[in-house]
This record gives structure tokens, C-alpha cells and sequence, in this order.
């Protein structure tokens, strides 16, 4: 079957490919019998214009791009929504790619993106050394970091919130229940945001003038839900005595995951091991011990993103960079909070 043209509207409806034009782009300037006649026409033939020729005839997109770090994660579906929220009222389609916490993966989505004609992305980075993402800015391909730390330079846009503020107040709370023998779970370390966590978990422990030491590292290959229950058989298989009490994850996910291991082994959380998470997401209030996890304000990270997105892809070379930080926030649930004395093993 061919396709519909504006020829043939024009031919169906008995008037010149301009006037078409017109009933499409400016129907204010047409006389209303005659619009009247072209959308007849158009409705008859089920005439559909091709937006993505028109506006690479005009040299330019009404798509974006987001590269996100994991799709299973409820943070970034969360964190996307904002994202598809702003892209909507500005008239934009979104693109979506998973680079699934994989730094090759996401080097294939950035050499897709410079092959089309994208109006800008948004990336959650694994790499954010990848010589791809340097290329994109020079072919007039804005780019938005989305849930990262500010850049020293200022030469690109970030929104993130101050991971570093986040671990610390994390672990805080850990010891503020009594806790001496923290770990924190989590990697890989390549990833800034887990990395900043650790940093934060690290300050807490300095700040209450403890030996680092007291802080166990217990790394994992991603941040799934698979790999929390993995370090937590890994922690009871550590001696008793020198078994940490309270847990930090450097994510809600592994979090759930550590909780679940405990759960499986009869270990009482909070009484003989405390977990805390991070983003707080829906599922850590709902956890069957609901989950102590530092808030991220997952909808507004994606909206304000791409609103500094957008705005630079219409400021005419008039656009100044911005690097938002917003501030982390505690929620304590039943999975680290005492009510009474720590149970510490023999």
C-alpha cells in the first residue's frame, strides 16, 4: 500500500501543495471553507505527515534522548517520569536506552545517537570519561547529566543531589543507634554516586572518632536486588565478633536484596543487624521490615533535568550552564530503628 502524500491532499481537495502546507503548519491563515475542504481530504485519505522528515528538513528534532543506568531500578522509572513529564508540555518524544550499569552498552548508545538527528540527551553515566560523550556537545548535540555530581569545569549541565551528604547521614544514623561495626554495601566504585556514598559512609565514621576501620567495604558487581542477598551471605559468613551490625547499601535494590538474605537466614533485622537503603523508592516502605533509606527526589531530578535540557536546546548559543544539587533526607523505618539495646553477638 503507498503512502498517502501532500500531492494527494492536494489533488483531493482541488488546491495547491502550499495551501496544504498552510492548513498544516499555520491554519490561522487559511479561510475556514477551505481548511474545511483540506481536512476533509486529509481524513479521507488517512493522510499522516511525517513529522521526523519535516523537522530534519529543518534541521532539527523534537526527540531527546535518555540513557539511564538501569531500568529495573524503580528510581529511574521514577526519575524518567519527570523527564517524559517536561518532555510532553514542550512537545517532545523521548528515547529511551537501558544501558544496564554496563560501560560498553553505553558506548553503543552514544554512537547511536550521534548517527541521528537527536535534539539532546540526558544520561545517568557508567563512564563519564567516554570520549563519545565529549563528541556530542561539538556536533551540536546538548548534553544534561542526570543524577551525578557537579563537574569541577561547569562546561555541562548536571542535576544530582550530594551523595556524599547522603552516605553520611546514613551512617550517622547507624551509629547514633549504637552501631561500632558499620558495612557498607556496594559498586561498582567506577560509578561517581557510589563511590561519593562510600566517601559519606567514610566521613560519618571519621566525624564519631572511629578507626576507618570500623567500616567494612563489602563490594558488589552491580546494584541489583541479586547481589544485596549475595553480600548479605557473604557478612554472616564473616566471625561473629567481628560481624558489622549496621549495613549501609549504596541502594534501595541491594538493600531489599540484604533483607531478604537476613530474613531467609532467621537473622532479626533491626535487633542484631540494621539496614539501610538509598533513593527510597515505593518498595522500601512497602518491604516486609519496611526499608530506612535516604530520599532522593526522584520526579523533580528528572523534570528539572530536562528542563535545563530543553532550555539550552532553544537559548541560541545564549544558554549558561548550570549544576543543580539538591539535598538528601533520612527516612527511618523499623529496619534500623532500636527499641531497645543492641543485641551484639558473642
Amino acid at each position: 500500500m503507498s503512502t498517502v502524500s501532500v500531492k494527494d491532499v492536494a489533488q483531493r481537495a482541488g488546491v495547491s501543495l502550499g495551501t496544504v502546507s498552510n492548513v498544516l503548519n499555520r491554519p490561522e491563515m487559511v479561510r475556514s471553507s477551505t481548511r474545511e475542504r483540506v481536512e476533509r481530504a486529509i481524513a479521507e485519505l488517512g493522510f499522516v505527515r511525517n513529522e521526523s522528515a519535516r523537522h530534519l528538513r529543518g534541521g532539527h528534532s523534537r526527540l531527546i534522548a535518555y540513557i539511564m543506568l538501569d531500568q529495573s531500578n524503580p528510581f529511574f522509572t521514577d526519575l524518567t517520569r519527570g523527564i517524559e513529564e517536561v518532555a510532553k508540555a514542550n512537545r517532545l518524544a523521548v528515547f529511551l536506552c537501558n544501558s544496564d550499569q554496563d560501560a560498553q552498552r553505553e558506548d553503543d548508545y552514544l554512537s547511536l545517537v550521534l548517527e541521528q538527528r537527536i535534539r539532546g540527551v540526558l544520561i545517568t553515566a557508567v563512564d563519564f570519561a567516554n570520549e563519545r560523550l565529549k563528541l556530542l556537545p561539538d556536533r551540536g548535540i546538548p548534553v544534561v547529566f542526570v543524577d551525578r555530581p557537579p563537574s569541577p569545569g561547569g562546561d555541562w549541565c548536571s542535576v544530582g543531589v550530594d551523595d556524599i551528604e547522603g552516605g553520611n547521614l546514613a551512617v550517622a544514623h547507624l551509629l547514633d543507634q549504637g552501631h561500632r561495626r558499620i558495612a557498607v554495601v556496594g559498586g561498582p566504585s567506577i560509578i561517581p554516586q557510589v563511590a561519593d556514598r562510600h566517601l559519606g559512609a567514610l566521613r560519618a565514621i571519621e566525624s564519631a572518632g572511629l578507626d576507618p576501620d570500623a567500616l567494612t567495604g563489602l563490594d558488589t558487581t552491580n546494584l541489583g536486588v541479586a547481589e544485596g542477598r549475595r553480600a548479605g551471605a557473604r557478612l554472616l559468613g564473616l566471625p561473629a565478633r567481628r560481624r558489622p551490625t549496621g549495613v549501609f547499601c549504596a541502594n534501595d535494590l541491594l538493600a531489599l536484596g540484604f533483607l531478604q538474605e537476613m530474613t531467609q537466614q532467621g537473622v532479626a533485622v533491626p535487633d542484631e543487624i540494621a539496614i539501610v537503603g538509598y533513593d527510597d523508592i515505593e518498595f522500601a516502605a512497602a518491604a516486609a521490615i519496611p526499608l530506612t533509606s535516604v530520599r532522593q527526589p526522584r520526579f523533580l531530578l528528572g523534570s528539572t533535568a530536562a528542563e535545563l535540557l530543553i532550555d539550552e536546546t532553544n537559548s541560541n548559543g545564549e544558554h549558561v550552564h548550570q549544576q543543580i544539587q539538591f539535598v538528601p533526607e533520612l527516612i527511618v523505618r523499623s529496619s534500623s530503628r532500636l527499641a531497645g539495646r543492641l543485641r551484639v553477638p558473642s
